[in-house]
C-alpha cells in the first residue's frame, strides 16, 4: 500500500494585542483548545500584554498582523501624512486605502517606511517571527506584498499568508453573504495567483489552502465540523478571531462572533474532526 502523506493544519488566531479580551481568548484557545499560532498587532491597545503572554508560552507561534487599515500606525502622522490622520489612524475603508497605495507615489514611499517600522517593532519584542499576514488582508495588495518581499531577507520573513479557499465548498456549508463571498473569491483569487508567483520566485513559503476569509466572523463549531473533513490539501491554515467580551473594550468583530469562534477552538468535536481527517496540529515555526 502507498504511504499516505502526512497532513498538517495550523490553527491561527488573528488580532493578538487588539484588546485584553482577544489576548485572553487566544491564550485560552492555545492552552485548552486547538489553536497553535497567532498574529500580533504591534500597535494594538494590548500589544505589550500580548508580548508578555507570548513569552510565557514559547510553543505558541507568533507572526506579524500588519496593520495598514482600521488601526494605528507605528510612525507619527508627521512622518506618514499621506497614510494616517492626525491621531495616527489609518482609513477604515480597505478600498480607499488600497487605491491610495496603488496610485499615490508619496503614499507608497511612506508605506515602505511604516511596514519597516512595524517589522522593527515586532523584532524589538524578541519573539521569533513565525509568519506575516495582515489586517483585512491588505498585505496581499501587490504594492504591499512587493515591499514585504523586499524586506524578507532582512527580517527573516519565511512565510506569508495568501488566502485560498474553495468558494463552492463554503457556499455548500453556508450561503449567507453570497454577494460578498462571490466578490471576495474573485478579488482574492486573483491576488493569490499574483502572490504565488512572487513568493515562489523569492523562496518565501505559503500554505496550500488558507480558510477563514469567506467565512469571516462565522468560523463556528458547526462550520468547522463541515469544513475539515472536506479539505483535500495537506498543508492548511485555518484562522479566526476569538475574543472574550470585556464590557469596557471595543470589539474586533460583530457582537457575539468572538465568543462563538473561541467556543469552536475549544470544542472537542473540532479536535476530533482534525484527528479523524488525518491532520497533525502544527505551526509555521515547527
Amino acid at each position: 500500500m502507498p504511504k499516505q502523506n502526512r497532513r498538517f493544519v495550523i490553527i491561527n488566531g488573528d488580532d493578538f494585542g487588539f484588546s485584553r479580551g482577544v489576548n485572553q481568548a487566544i491564550i485560552k484557545a492555545f492552552k485548552q483548545g486547538v489553536l497553535t499560532s497567532t498574529s500580533l498587532m504591534v500597535t494594538g491597545e494590548a500589544a505589550e500584554e500580548a508580548i508578555a503572554e507570548a513569552r510565557k508560552h514559547p510553543n505558541l507561534a507568533v507572526g506579524l498582523h500588519l496593520v495598514l487599515v482600521c488601526g494605528r500606525s507605528v510612525l507619527s502622522p508627521s512622518q506618514i501624512p499621506h497614510l494616517v490622520d492626525s491621531q495616527s489612524n489609518f482609513p477604515d475603508s480597505p478600498l480607499q486605502a488600497g487605491l491610495r497605495y496603488q496610485f499615490h507615489p508619496a503614499a507608497r514611499e511612506e508605506l515602505q517606511r511604516e511596514i519597516r517600522a512595524q517589522l522593527e517593532k515586532f523584532r524589538d519584542s524578541r519573539l521569533p517571527l513565525s509568519h506575516v499576514d495582515g489586517h483585512l488582508h491588505l498585505h496581499t495588495h501587490p504594492v504591499v506584498l512587493r515591499i514585504l518581499v523586499e524586506l524578507a531577507q532582512e527580517f527573516n520573513i519565511r512565510v506569508i499568508r495568501l488566502p485560498s479557499e474553495e468558494l463552492k465548498m463554503t457556499l455548500k456549508l453556508d450561503r449567507r453573504g453570497l454577494l460578498t463571498k462571490l466578490v471576495w473569491a474573485g478579488v482574492f483569487g486573483r491576488l493569490r495567483r499574483y502572490g504565488e508567483g512572487l513568493l515562489k520566485a523569492h523562496g518565501i513559503n505559503f500554505a496550500e489552502r488558507v480558510y477563514g476569509l469567506l467565512q469571516t466572523s462565522s468560523m463556528t463549531e458547526e462550520y468547522l465540523l463541515g469544513l475539515i473533513p472536506q479539505i483535500q490539501a495537506d498543508l492548511v491554515e485555518i484562522y479566526s478571531h476569538p475574543a472574550v467580551i470585556n464590557p469596557e473594550e471595543p470589539l474586533n468583530g460583530p457582537s457575539g462572533s468572538g465568543a462563538a469562534e473561541l467556543s469552536a477552538l475549544l470544542s472537542d468535536k473540532v479536535r476530533n474532526a482534525i484527528v479523524q481527517s488525518g491532520f497533525e496540529l502544527t505551526n509555521y515555526n515547527q
